[in-house]
């Protein structure tokens, strides 16, 4: 099972929904780094059950503790270690599942490929895994700070309710509501269909958006590593992400390459493009401007409605969603899609030291 990321800021998470605890290691964190704990202690609040009316009402405090790599509030070069422990399971709630497998979960493909599985809240396929990567993504995002990069996700679309294009939303304004849109008119608006879905015992699905900017110009790796590929990699790896497109993405296809292409410019010295249909990323390396890119989200798996599935033996049966689960899981997804992009550029940055001799 493949549980690491990353070449140079690499981490590894471990644990189970339903187990003692989760965490996560993350080997490659230059020394002399300053780790503000409560930062992170902020980023983990931000993705933690039991913030409102439309997400899940597990009571987690998902409070950390560091084990390791970390002496006098720097980093010390050697293997940072995170630990959180689990307060909130309720195992009797999967009881009934122990047996059977539910509609688009991991649990017929783990039963499958490993023989033995979790059901407990679905074991290690469960997104309470992502709190961990929160955490490491949190101390990357600390990393980045001191080059001037800044990650920002929101919320962009719940069903059919979408806000509109980042450059015209005042992005400081995400965390003024619950569903994490700075649009505080259509936030309005998903937080009442999300209320309704929850309401109808359902689930429903949407897009994060994700902007970085101050970007230098060089992060990425061709030709198998390019950036905007290692960011897609990254995203899809979250759970229940559906789509990844960054730039114009699908919308692009529509245009000529004549009003598609991205022209140069000389800004005060420095090289700039009128236009951004290329998301920042050009070649599968940053160019400067904003990157930016969408992340395609499905209803939450679990609903609190009688489903038809089959048991271990293929014999038929009916299966219930019980526990406490997301009715959608935009609102908590964001700090995972920014912590997630920390990453891929923390590494990358990194990597780019071994570009050319001047910057070795």
């Amino acid at each position: 099972m493949s549980n690491s990321y990353g070449t140079i800021f690499r981490i590894t998470t471990f644990g189970e929904s339903h187990g003692p605890a989760i965490g996560v290691t993350i080997d490659g964190c230059p020394a002399g780094l300053e780790i503000d704990e409560v930062f992170i202690q902020s980023e983990l609040n931000r993705r933690k059950p039991g913030q409102s009316k439309i997400t899940t009402q597990r009571k987690e405090d998902d409070v950390f503790k560091i084990l390791s790599g970390v002496f006098e509030g720097k980093s010390t070069g050697t293997p940072i270690a995170l630990l959180i422990e689990n307060q909130d399971q309720r195992s009797k709630d999967y009881g009934h599942i122990a047996e059977t497998f539910r509609p688009s979960h991991a649990d017929y493909t783990y039963e499958s490929k490993y023989g033995h599985r979790d059901y407990r809240g679905g074991g290690r396929s469960s997104a309470r895994e992502t709190a961990a990567r929160v955490a490491a993504g949190a101390i990357a995002k600390l990393l980045l700070k001191k080059h001037g990069i800044d990650i920002h996700a929101y919320v962009s679309t719940v069903g059919e309710i979408t806000a509109p294009h980042y450059t015209q939303l005042d992005l400081s304004r995400t965390e003024e509501n619950i569903v994490r849109c700075p649009d505080p008119v259509t936030a309005e608006k998903m937080i009442a269909l999300i209320d309704q879905v929850r309401l109808d015992r359902d689930t429903i699905g949407g897009l994060v958006t994700c902007v970085i900017r101050n970007t230098p110009v060089g992060l990425g790796e061709p030709v198998f590593d390019k950036l905007h590929a290692e960011l897609g990699k990254a995203m899809l790896g979250i759970n229940a992400v559906k789509g990844f497109e960054y730039g114009s993405g699908f919308e692009g296809v529509k245009l000529r390459g004549s009003k598609h292409n991205d022209e140069f410019y000389n800004d005060a010295g420095r090289i700039r493009t009128r236009t951004n249909f290329s998301g920042g990323i050009q070649g599968g390396i940053s160019n400067g401007e904003d990157i930016y890119f969408n992340v395609a989200f499905k209803p939450v798996a679990t609903i609190m409605q009688d489903q038809s599935s089959v048991d271990k033996q293929g014999n038929e049966t009916t299966v219930s969603g019980k526990g406490r689960h997301d009715p959608c899981v935009l609102p908590r997804a964001v700090p995972i899609v920014e912590a997630m992009a920390a990453l891929v550029l923390a590494d990358f940055l990194l990597r780019n030291r071994s570009s050319k001799i001047e910057a070795v």
